[in-house]
C-alpha cells in the first residue's frame, strides 16, 4: 500500500482492517528481513512508539498528542523514510499499521511487551504483558521484545514485573531474539504518582539488576535514559546499550549534546527515540530525525 496521499493509505488501512484481517499475517510473512537488526557497525537508530498502549499519549504541551492515530502513523512514516533509520518498536496495533502500510521491509521491527503498567494508574508498578510475549514476537517475524521495568522498593507488585521480565528475556533468547529492557527505580511521589528516580546511583541499580534477568544475557540490550555520570551506570553492566529520548525537551541542542556525550561510551549502542523526534518543538520530524542521526 505505496500509492495515494497518507490519508488516502491510512483510508484503505481502515477498510482492510475491517474486511481483510487476515491481510495483516500476509504482510508480516512478507514482509523483508535485515540480516542482522543492529547492522555492521553494531549500531541502532529506532523510532519508539509505544506510548499510546500504557494510556501515555501527552508530547511537549498537547496531553493527547498521540491520541490521532492517523497523524501518529504519518510522523513515524516520515521518521522512517530518513536515511540511517534502523526500525520502529511498537505495540501489535501501531506495528501491524505500519506492515498494512508497507513501511517496515528492511526496517528492524520490535515489539512493545509489557503496557499493562498503565500511566497513573494505582496498579502501575504491576507492569503484565499485555501485549506481545516471546511466542509473538517470533511468530509475527519481529527482530526482538521489548519491556518496561520499575524497581518500586515499597510495591510488593515490583516482585511480579521482575518475574515478567525475566520470563520474556527468556523466552526472547530461546528465538535467538533481542530482549530490550529498560530499567528504573521508581517510587511514588507525594500526590500517589510513579516517578522514575535519574540519579546516577538509582541508574547504575537499575541497571545492574536489570543486567541479571532470565537464563542467559546473550541476547538483551538495555535502554536507559541519560543521566548524570553516565560513566558510572554504564560501568554496571558490560551488555550493549540505547539511549531513550523521553518527553520532547525544552532544549533540543542540549539533549543532543547529551546524547553525543553518552554514545561515546563503548556500551553505548545506538538511540531508541520517540516523542522526542516525532513531536519536536518545531514540528519538524525530518530535520529532528536527521539531527539525532548525525549523532551515530
Amino acid at each position: 500500500m505505496s500509492t495515494g496521499t497518507f490519508a488516502e493509505r491510512y483510508a484503505a488501512l481502515a477498510e482492510i482492517r475491517a474486511v481483510r484481517p487476515e491481510a495483516i499475517a500476509l504482510a508480516a510473512a512478507r514482509r523483508v528481513r535485515r540480516a542482522s537488526p543492529p547492522g555492521p557497525a553494531g549500531r541502532l537508530m529506532i523510532v519508539a512508539a509505544d506510548h499510546p498502549a500504557r494510556g501515555a499519549l501527552a508530547a511537549g504541551g498537547d496531553p493527547l498528542a498521540m491520541a490521532d492515530r492517523r497523524d501518529l502513523l504519518e510522523r513515524i512514516c516520515v521518521a522512517l523514510s530518513r536515511p540511517g533509520v534502523d526500525g520502529v518498536l511498537g505495540t501489535p496495533d501501531v506495528i501491524e499499521d505500519l506492515l498494512l502500510l508497507g513501511a517496515l521491509d528492511g526496517k528492524v521491527v520490535l515489539g512493545s511487551m509489557n503496557r499493562g503498567g498503565l500511566a497513573g494508574a494505582a496498579f502501575e508498578i504491576d507492569d503484565r504483558f499485555t501485549a506481545y510475549d516471546a511466542d509473538a514476537v517470533a511468530a509475527a517475524g519481529l527482530d526482538g521484545g521489548k519491556m518496561l521495568l520499575r524497581v518500586d522498593y515499597d510495591d510488593p507488585a515490583t516482585a511480579r514485573a521482575l518475574e515478567g521480565c525475566a520470563r520474556a528475556v527468556s523466552g526472547l533468547a530461546g528465538h535467538r531474539l533481542m530482549a530490550m529492557v529498560e530499567p528504573f527505580v521508581s517510587r511514588r511521589g507525594a500526590d500517589g504518582k510513579v516517578v522514575n528516580v535519574l540519579t546516577p546511583e538509582a541508574m547504575t541499580r537499575a541497571v545492574a539488576i536489570a543486567s541479571g534477568l532470565g537464563t542467559t544475557s546473550a541476547y538483551t540490550w538495555l535502554k536507559v535514559p541519560v543521566v548524570d555520570r553516565m560513566e558510572q551506570v554504564m560501568a554496571a553492566s558490560s551488555l550493549p546499550a540505547v539511549l531513550l529520548g523521553g518527553e520532547v525537551p525544552a532544549d533540543p541542542d542540549g539533549a543532543l549534546a547529551a546524547w553525543q556525550k553518552a554514545l561515546a561510551l563503548p556500551t553505548v549502542r545506538g538511540l531508541v527515540v520517540g516523542r522526542a523526534l516525532l513531536y519536536p518543538s518545531d514540528d519538524d520530524v525530518a530535520g529532528a530525525v536527521d539531527a539525532a542521526v548525525r549523532l551515530l
